[in-house]
Order: structure tokens, then C-alpha cells, then sequence
């Protein structure tokens, strides 16, 4: 059964199948009502008829009231629990309500068992349904003992309609269940798609405002240093810092604003703009025709961690970026001659990192390879040319 919380997300659509399974519900249990209720028209006793019409329509009232618990979304414990209760109460009180109608010309009572019995799987499981049959053969017995009624016919009509009755409508509450959890599902499936996105989102910002911020520093630092000795280099170099934080200002209020994918041609211009002009000789190979989005995206990030640790992590005198297309595949390959012993050219605890964008890329069907040999610092990048 399915009792808690509220489905987010496709609302229309699940308040159309529970108003379906509802009226399915509903009109099965009249239709099993409607043999009980025989019962009270061929009773000539009016205190015997008034008795039968009181047992049914109680029971009535609180198998609409079982129907609109089967099939909903919320509701406390407590209130199914009552709700059961009440069942219980009215299915013990219609005993020696309909029990003496129709003795002997209907089987009022057995028929009214076997609706109690269809009934149970609205507020419990399906298997309690089995005990339930038992127990209402039983009653059904004792009454056509007691009342002089055929035995057999009353053992037949519990022990054969109940059961059927309980398995179409446990049927119909399972299904309403995989409806809600389908919904749920796919809720948060699309809470997941969010989430992703907007790590996706905070990568970029991430990405973009680290790479700026650290040539920022860097140039902060170098004019403070040169302030005393050479002036006007000072004033250069933050001149240069200033335009920098322009830059990345307006940046990210293109991303945040309009969320476009980083033009991969603009970072290849910026980054080597930065690399001259903090002293590193670098060379631009740049691809034989247009790339594809999304390879362009993912090769973006890596330049801009690419590029970030040459400033930070080396001593670099020269840098060549190429990045070259294949049928199927994009590849890039940023090299340095900045590399140590020490493992200068990787990214510090502090960066996106290059075991991040690893990550990133190997989530977008790619791979990254870094490799370090004579000095000379390698990394590279390598996506499916997908569009």
C-alpha cells in the first residue's frame, strides 16, 4: 500500500489514474453489494428488511471510506488503523444484522461475507486476504447452522466469490502502486538530472573564475614586487590584472545569465595572451575546421586547468597547445617545459584538478593522460567528436 507523501511532478497525470482506479474500484464493489442486498427484498419481515438495509449500507459507508484510502498518496498510520477498525466493527455488527434476513430463500450473509472479504486488500496486504476468507467460511457456517440454511451454499459463495473479489481488487491497488512509483521515479530522476546540472554549472564557474582568479594573484604579485624598482612595469603588469578581472567579471555574467558553453577558440586566444605575456614563448596549433560543442566544452575546461598550472606550478619557458580532429575523436595536447622532480605542473589541493577533469572526462566518454619526461610536462585530453 501506498501511504506516504505526495508524488512531485506529473500531477495531472496521477490524479487522472486514481480517479480511474477509484471508479474501477468502486463500481466492482457495488456490483459485489448488489447480491447482499437481494437479501432485504425477499425478507417479508419489515424489522428484518430494516436490519439487512442497515448492515449494508454501513458497510457500504465504510468501503467508500476503505476505496479512498487504497488509492492515495497520503494518510497517516493512524488514520488506516482506524480505518481498519471500523471495517472490522461493521463486518462483526453485519452479522447478526443480516444473518436472519432471507433465511432459507438467499444466503444474505454469505454474500455480504464474501464482500467483506473482497475488501481487504483496500486496507491490507493481499495475503491477508486468505485468513480472511477462513474466518468469514467460518462465521458463514455458523450462521447457516444456526439459522437452518444450506451449509455447502454458504461455504461455497464465501470461499469462492470472496477470494475472487480480494484478487482483482489487490490487483488494482498494485497497479496503483507501480503508478506511484513509477512517478516517483521518475521525480527523481529529474531531481538527479538538476543536481548534475548544476554541479555541471558550478564546474564551469569553477573552472572559469580559477583560471582568471589565479593569473589575477599573479599579477597582483609581480607589480607589488615591481613597484620599486621598475615603476612603470608595475603599472603594466596591473593595468593588466584590472583588465583581467573585467574580463572574468563579464564573463561570468554571460554564463550565469545566458549559460553558454565556453567558446573553446576564445580560451585557446586568452590563454596564450596570458602565457606571453607573463614570459612563456606559446605556440597555437589550432584544429582544421569547426569542433563540436560539447567536445569544445570539455576541452575548454582542461585548458583553462592546463594553462592555470603552467602559471602557478612551473617555470616554464615555453607552452604549445594543438588540438587536432579525428573521425572520431578530438584530441588536445597542451605541453610545458616547466616540469620538476618535485612534480611541478600538477594541480594543487586547491584546483579543480586534473584527477577531476579525469573524472569529467571519462564521464563524457573520454580520457586524460598526463605524462612528465626531461623536464617536459605533458597533458592530454581526448573526447568523441559528438556533436
Amino acid at each position: 500500500m501506498v501511504t506516504d507523501g505526495t508524488v512531485p511532478g506529473g500531477e495531472r497525470t496521477l490524479r487522472r489514474a486514481r480517479t480511474a482506479t477509484r471508479v474501477s474500484l468502486a463500481s466492482g464493489m457495488v456490483a459485489t453489494l448488489f447480491l447482499p442486498a437481494i437479501g432485504p427484498l425477499r425478507e417479508p419481515d419489515p424489522w428484518r428488511v430494516a436490519s439487512g438495509v442497515l448492515a449494508i449500507v454501513a458497510f457500504t459507508l465504510v468501503l467508500a471510506a476503505a476505496v479512498g484510502a487504497a488509492v492515495t498518496t497520503g494518510g497517516s498510520a493512524r488514520q488506516r488503523r482506524r480505518l481498519r477498525i471500523g471495517y472490522a466493527a461493521v463486518a462483526v455488527l453485519g452479522v447478526p444484522l443480516a444473518a436472519p434476513v432471507a433465511v432459507g430463500d438467499w444466503p444474505t450473509w454469505a454474500w455480504l461475507g464474501a464482500a467483506t472479504v473482497g475488501g481487504v486488500p483496500l486496507l491490507a496486504p493481499l495475503r491477508a486476504a486468505l485468513p480472511a476468507t477462513v474466518l468469514a467460511m467460518v462465521v458463514a457456517g455458523a450462521v447457516a447452522g444456526v439459522t437452518g440454511a444450506s451449509i455447502g451454499q454458504a461455504l461455497l459463495v464465501v470461499g469462492t466469490a470472496g477470494p475472487g473479489v480480494a484478487l482483482v481488487n489487490g490487483f488494482q491497488v498494485w497497479f496503483w502502486g507501480l503508478l506511484v512509483q513509477a512517478e516517483r521515479g521518475r521525480a527523481a530522476q529529474a531531481r538527479l538530472a538538476a543536481a548534475h546540472e548544476r554541479l555541471r554549472f558550478a564546474a564551469d564557474v569553477h573552472d572559469l573564475l580559477g583560471h582568471h582568479l589565479t593569473v589575477i594573484a599573479l599579477k597582483a604579485e609581480l607589480a607589488a614586487r615591481l613597484a620599486d624598482a621598475d615603476p612603470s612595469r608595475a603599472a603594466r603588469e596591473a593595468g593588466e590584472a584590472q583588465r583581467l578581472a573585467a574580463t572574468a567579471l563579464t564573463e561570468l555574467r554571460r554564463t550565469v545569465h545566458g549559460y553558454r558553453r565556453v567558446d573553446l577558440g576564445e580560451q585557446v586566444t586568452a590563454v596564450a595572451q596570458v602565457l606571453r605575456s607573463s614570459g612563456v614563448r606559446c605556440t597555437v596549433v589550432p584544429p582544421a575546421g569547426e569542433l563540436p560543442p560539447e567536445a569544445a566544452t570539455q576541452l575548454a575546461a582542461v585548458l583553462r586547468e592546463a594553462g592555470t598550472n603552467v602559471l602557478r606550478h612551473s617555470r616554464a619557458g615555453w607552452c604549445r597547445i594543438e588540438i587536432s580532429q579525428r573521425e572520431d575523436e578530438v584530441r588536445m595536447t597542451v605541453t610545458n617545459d616547466g616540469a620538476t622532480e618535485t612534480g611541478t605542473g600538477t594541480a594543487d589541493r586547491h584546483s579543480h584538478g586534473l584527477r577531476g577533469l579525469s573524472e569529467r572526462l571519462a564521464g563524457a566518454g573520454g580520457r586524460l593522460r598526463v605524462d612528465r619526461a626531461d623536464g617536459v610536462f605533458t597533458v592530454e585530453a581526448t573526447v568523441p567528436a559528438t556533436a
